[in-house]
């Protein structure tokens, strides 16, 4: 959230305040660039808005007059003036801070087994060895001595030190063990709940994708080239900040294609830029608009169409009016995505994606992962998919973003990516560091190890307390063997 915004007074002039004092109904400017101070409807301009840091949609979406537009999100490329909808206090960020909060202290802390267990074992070996020590002198007819020897040799074969060391060993064994690998874990009660995880659900947008578009697709028209149409779509773009024309720069930098020269360069918001470039004038556009000016062919606009039911963002470069053809980009889905979710498939696990990006765009790459897939949710419904996932079994939340935070908090583990935002690095149970998605699994491998060694561990330990308890009441054995069946646990 930005600390000041520009509140219109009413004769027009734009003056900075603290955003935190916005009220209902206040005017606010909103300029390129700026990001968004408050909750409210757009009285005029029209701009394409990045909603990512808040719902996920991984490209601006186009915002007029009217529209709604909330609290943290980026204004790209027009001037807005907004009528504030909302007091600070009860705006987008506040809500999320709220949905946090409520879903942390609604959490049950777990309950280890070894604490459950320590809360009837320590009493009761205490009364037993009461019991060895005061019963047989008095129904046996054993001496003092002898019962009182026993007696103390059972108060240290039950004593719970090998118990709570075989636990603790083999959970500082795990944490130390993911740290290693870039798997950071908050402490062991959360590395014993991400094995019990019967569903795993993911964010998409710098979860299972890199978070920024790429060129997929380069089309060029006929009498043009690859390298033209790359060119003429820089230079128009060069001076732009939307992610787009970041993936347009980037493709061509990779290409090491010189940028022509431009000028004159201007926006429709939302729709266009253009520029003068070698005495051309250039636009670059979306389908839409350029399919309303009617320049595009029939043919191009079946490609594109085609295109964009793979879930791709497509834009028309035009020279003169005449079409050079097409580029399509697109968030893809990390080099392994794909490999990470086959991997939970093999453990048994459901794997579900939860995204706040269009339709149309997370079914496409859910398909290409083979991810079910809940599309167009805000932080309030990827909390209740959360909750409602979490009926049939514990579940754990893969984000990134201010927008998992809720899910994060609310899931049985939450796990962030390392690359993500502050505060889903502070909700999460855990943090991959190295931004894997096969990451996933191997810490649910590692818990379920982990936890494997803790039950082999207090067996052992458990197994040998009782055959030398045994042996102990019975005369068989004396204190060295009490002695080494607490030792022997600790040193396995």
């Amino acid at each position: 959230m930005p600390s000041t915004a520009l509140r219109v007074r009413d004769d027009g002039a734009a003056v900075p305040v603290p955003a935190a004092a916005l009220g209902i109904g206040d005017l606010v400017l909103i300029r390129p660039g700026d990001r968004v101070a408050c909750d409210g409807s757009i009285e005029n301009g029209e701009s394409s808005i990045d909603e990512s840091p808040v719902t996920g949609e991984s490209v601006p979406v186009l915002r007029g007059a009217g529209a709604f537009v909330m609290a943290g999100s980026i204004n790209v490329d027009g001037v807005l003036r907004v009528r504030v909808t909302r007091a600070a206090s009860d705006n987008t960020i506040a809500r999320i801070i709220r949905l946090v909060e409520d879903a942390t202290t609604s959490r049950a802390p777990t309950q280890r087994f070894i604490e459950r267990f320590s809360a009837w074992w320590t009493p009761g070996a205490m009364a037993v060895s009461l019991l060895v020590i005061l019963v047989p002198p008095v129904l046996l007819g054993w001496d003092w001595w002898t019962s009182t020897y026993r007696g103390l040799a059972v108060l240290l074969i039950a004593c719970p030190c090998a118990l709570v060391i075989s636990v603790l060993a083999a959970m500082a064994a795990g944490l130390s063990s993911g740290a290693r690998r870039g798997l950071l874990i908050k402490g062991g009660a959360a590395l014993e709940k991400i094995g019990a995880a019967r569903t795993v659900a993911f964010d998409k947008t710098g979860t299972v994708t890199k978070g920024r578009p790429r060129m997929t697709d380069l089309l060029p028209a006929q009498g043009s080239s690859e390298g033209r149409l790359l060119a003429l779509a820089a230079a128009v773009e060069q001076a732009s900040a939307h992610p787009l024309a970041r993936a347009v720069l980037a493709e061509v930098a990779r290409r090491g294609i010189a940028i022509p020269e431009a000028s004159a360069q201007a926006a429709i918001p939302g729709k266009a830029v253009s520029a003068m470039v070698d005495g051309h004038a250039v636009s670059v556009g979306s389908l839409r608009h350029t399919a309303e000016t009617g320049a595009i062919p029939d043919h191009l606009v079946e490609t594109a169409s085609q295109l964009e039911a793979e879930g791709k963002t497509v834009v028309v470069v035009l020279a003169d009016a005449k079409v050079q053809g097409i580029l399509a980009l697109r968030d893809e889905p990390r080099a392994d995505a794909a490999a990470g979710v086959a991997a939970l498939a093999r453990m048994g696990i459901r794997s579900v994606m939860l995204t706040g990006d269009n339709r149309r765009t997370g079914e496409a790459i859910g398909r290409s992962l083979g991810l079910e897939t809940k599309a167009e949710l805000l932080p309030a419904d990827k909390l209740r998919e959360i909750i409602a996932l979490g009926s049939a079994g514990p579940v754990v939340m893969v984000g990134d973003g201010i927008n998992d935070a809720p899910a994060l908090a609310a899931a049985s583990v939450g796990i962030a990516m390392g690359g993500g935002t502050d505060v889903a690095l502070e909700t999460a149970d855990a943090a991959l560091l190295k931004d894997r998605v096969t990451g996933v699994s191997e810490l649910i491998r590692l818990s379920r190890a982990t936890m494997t060694n803790v039950k082999v561990n207090v067996a052992i330990a458990v197994g040998l307390k009782g055959v030398f308890l045994a042996t102990t009441v019975l005369g068989l054995t004396g204190l060295w063997p009490a002695i080494l069946s607490d030792t022997v646990p600790r040193c396995l």
